[in-house]
């Protein structure tokens, strides 16, 4: 079963000038992704700068987002980790701050083989009461998630709900869906092709793209969703040049500038990110002016 439907933002992580976490920008910006029709909040993910944020920062802004989002939509916690000791540590908090689900990447740097995988996701699994979906992101992470490994661990462990699929491979994807029969939850991690994985059975994405759209993202899944598949495919051929421009330099570099140019102030990158260049900020710029999202 699905852990939510629709468009789920994988939202940034606001900093002050100090790179200290802006709760109070925080706040704001997940009041306004529910009001704009957002399906889910995936929190602390690595659009959000996990992997610097220390262990009791990652913690907190988990419970922060919980008590932002009031129950109005589900919110998912990033709480992968290239050790599982700490993965197994940040799910167990993320189900006792009341998350509803957790989105785990698979271990980074370390090249876990698929037998690694099967631990780390049967660990983190047994851990907590609440669903598990992996995040598969080789090109991150350098570790790719068989589908034979996704099949097996959806089939086999309790609470293992769903996987984001960012390798960018709709046949990997594909086959995932045909060794689960359809019934785990896929989610698009690739703003590029989410209704090609709706077409496959996925349940919606975890989008960069609805940080600064989230109006437009909710709409094409549900358009999909209600059959009207023109509608859909209209909205993510419009948004490829902006997908794109998301994407021209490492995430979340593009929509923390994207943001940061519409106006929502949601501060610095934490270094090791550096800011856009400037011929990166320049075809951000037009493309998101191109798509019609007004500039501050």
């Amino acid at each position: 079963m699905a852990v939510f439907k629709g468009a789920g933002v994988a939202i940034v992580t606001p900093m002050k000038e100090n790179e200290e976490v802006n709760y109070d920008k925080l706040e704001e910006l997940i009041q306004w992704q529910i009001k704009e029709g957002t399906d889910s909040i995936i929190i602390a993910g690595t659009t959000g700068e996990s992997s610097t944020l220390t262990t009791k920062e990652h913690a907190d802004v988990i419970k922060a987002a919980v008590e932002f989002a009031k129950d109005q939509v589900p919110v998912i916690a990033g709480t992968g980790s290239n050790c599982t000791r700490e993965a197994v540590y940040l799910s167990a908090e993320a189900e006792e701050a009341g998350a509803a689900g957790l989105l785990a990447v698979t271990p980074y740097y370390n090249k876990a083989t698929q037998g690694g995988l099967r631990e780390y996701y049967t660990r983190i699994a047994e851990a907590v009461h609440i669903p598990v979906i992996m995040y598969n992101v080789p090109g991150r992470t350098g570790c790719n998630i068989q589908p034979e490994t996704a099949a097996y661990l959806y089939n086999n462990v309790k609470n293992i709900a769903g996987i984001k699929e960012a390798s960018g491979n709709v046949a990997q994807a594909a086959k995932v869906m045909h060794l689960t029969d359809g019934k785990i939850a896929l989610y698009s991690g690739e703003d590029a092709i989410v209704v090609p994985l709706l077409s496959i059975g996925a349940s919606g994405v975890i989008s960069v793209w609805s940080n600064i759209a989230p109006r437009d993202v909710h709409q094409m899944c549900e358009d999909y969703a209600n059959g009207d598949m023109e509608s859909a495919a209209k909205m993510q051929l419009k948004a490829q040049p902006l997908a794109e421009a998301l994407f021209c330099e490492v995430n979340p570099i593009p929509v923390k500038k994207a943001l940061n140019l519409m106006g929502k102030n949601v501060g610095p990158l934490r270094s090791p990110l550096t800011e856009m260049t400037e011929q990166g900020t320049a075809k951000l710029a037009e493309a998101m002016k191109n798509y019609g999202i007004p500039l501050a």
